[in-house]
């Protein structure tokens, strides 16, 4: 058997040791490795998704497995697999990081380096989502992480303009404490679940089969598990590492960091608390699901007073991840309102990352011509910028909920099940999509239509790498839009083990 998960892992990080010995004046050299390990890893995630598309009812248990023995005494052993959970995660993780990398041959300074530490967070981030064995998840979790840490406070830019000043170190350092911190308390959760379960493994397949915890183990548990994934995924007050990290890091970087990133904490959260502290999160959710209308409202009411479009889209997903939280709080309620709020927490989750990959690297691509983040000093740029237009337009609209689009079914899905669930914070959300409709027009007028501003009357359109990234993305976001069933049929057999219900 082939295994193509740890093809899909590894290409990124072999790639990566081949670029460190390679000569750094060999930059072509670089980026067409990097380009081509992407872009392979890319393939093989597509081509795993479409065969979990022909048997979607398999997608109830691990697929395509693939185990070595490492440490048997410990129960540690390298293991990947996908199930209906991790599958569109996969397939997300291939495309942001593809058009990521296209987006970071515009990197002029220490190609060699950069491409090296993108490569191995790429590696990490899809260890995470096929990781079977608990002890390599965390494993791969900080190889996503720490490279942030140097791509951030090497390749970023300092925030000297309106508003609050912030500094490339300072942003850098503040992301590795907060993702450290909430490393380490996932760590500290899976150590507590090793020796709770009585299982001594840390195989997640005999940890759901054979794990029997005790309310109070599960309380502690989930508490531990959802703060640490919380910290990662942009939970008010948690979140305030997001928009200083967005403010400071390149756009490619910008890209994993919202498009993948952010998805590893959102992920963890179905993984670990709805899976195996079933009961905890059946206490505990609903109450959370108040922190999700917080999220909307708050992340749409900063974006609102943005004028810095990379901390605009920043607090955007502040918002947007508001949506996950309020549709994982209805996995308690009754069918059929607790199927679609976990469905359409998990569609949240990819589209998400999509739209907003796509937002960052336009409104990226446009600073790199402009000089500017400032939205009012853009002006205009509809007249000499067809191209960047046309996809920051068509993000700005996935990204409101327009229909045909994925932001629509997955806001649509979520707020169908806090109605039925919470209908009052069905109702708190609702405004906070109304201010969030108000500052992505706003954003679009301000920079796009209007008089042109005179500096920029010789400025040239997207160039042709970045007309790839950007048709990667936006495809993604309408043809999922368009046929939504593509993505929700993998998610559906995975439901009854989510929710205890039957979809």
């Amino acid at each position: 058997m082939i295994p193509w998960l740890s093809l899909i892992i590894w290409l990124p990080t072999l790639a990566a040791l081949f670029i460190a010995v390679t000569p750094r004046h060999w930059v072509r050299f670089i980026q067409v490795l990097a380009l081509g390990a992407g872009a392979a890893s890319t393939a093989l995630s597509i081509r795993v998704f479409l065969e979990g598309l022909v048997d979607t009812s398999a997608l109830n248990k691990f697929q395509m497995v693939e185990a070595l023995p490492w440490l048997d005494s410990l129960g540690i052993q390298y293991k990947v697999g996908v199930d209906g959970l991790s599958l569109s995660m996969i397939l997300l993780t291939g495309l942001v990081s593809l058009a990521a990398l296209w987006m970071s041959v515009s990197i002029d300074k220490r190609q060699k380096e950069y491409f090296v530490l993108c490569l191995l967070a790429i590696s990490g981030v899809y260890g995470v989502f096929a990781s079977i064995d608990l002890f390599f998840f965390v494993i791969f979790y900080e190889l996503a992480s720490i490279p942030m840490y140097f791509l951030v406070g090497i390749w970023g830019s300092d925030k000297i303009g309106s508003g609050r000043p912030i500094y490339r170190e300072r942003a850098a350092t503040k992301l590795l404490i907060y993702l450290q911190l909430g490393g380490g308390l996932v760590l500290l959760g899976i150590l507590a679940l090793y020796f709770a379960s009585g299982a001594k493994t840390f195989d997640l397949q005999v940890l759901l089969q054979t794990a029997r915890l005790s309310i109070s183990h599960q309380r502690v548990l989930f508490l531990i598990f959802f703060v640490g994934f919380a910290i990662e995924a942009g939970l008010v007050p948690l979140h305030t590492w997001l928009p200083e990290g967005h403010s400071s890091a390149p756009t490619p970087l910008s890209m994993l960091l919202a498009g993948v990133l952010l998805k590893m904490g959102g992920y963890g959260i179905l993984r670990f608390c709805l899976q195996l502290t079933p009961a905890a999160s059946a206490q505990f959710l609903p109450i959370f699901a108040i922190f999700g209308a917080i999220n909307v409202l708050y992340g749409g009411l900063c974006a609102l007073r943005q004028s810095d479009v990379k901390v605009m889209i920043a607090y955007s997903s502040v918002s947007h991840m508001g949506m996950f939280y309020l549709g994982i709080g209805c996995s308690a309620a009754s069918a059929p309102f607790n199927q679609y709020g976990v469905l359409g927490a998990q569609f949240q989750l990819f589209s998400h990352g999509v739209i907003t990959a796509l937002l960052f690297a336009v409104a990226g691509a446009v600073y790199n011509k402009t000089h500017s983040r400032d939205l009012r000093a853009w002006g205009g740029l509809g007249a000499r910028a067809p191209v960047y237009t046309f996809f920051y337009v068509l993000a700005a609209m996935g990204s409101l909920g327009l229909p045909g689009m994925t932001g629509f079914w997955a806001e649509f899905m979520v707020l169908f099940g806090t109605w039925g669930s919470h209908w009052m914070l069905a109702v708190l959300a609702v405004p906070g999509l109304l201010i969030t409709t108000m500052f992505l027009l706003r954003s679009v007028q301000y920079g796009f239509f209007g008089p042109l501003n005179p500096d920029h009357l010789t400025m040239k359109d997207a160039d042709w790498w970045e007309l790839v990234a950007f048709l990667m993305l936006g495809s993604a976001a309408l043809w999922f839009g368009v046929i939504p069933s593509a993505l929700t049929s993998t998610v559906l057999p995975i439901l009854p083990a989510l929710i205890g219900g039957t979809p």
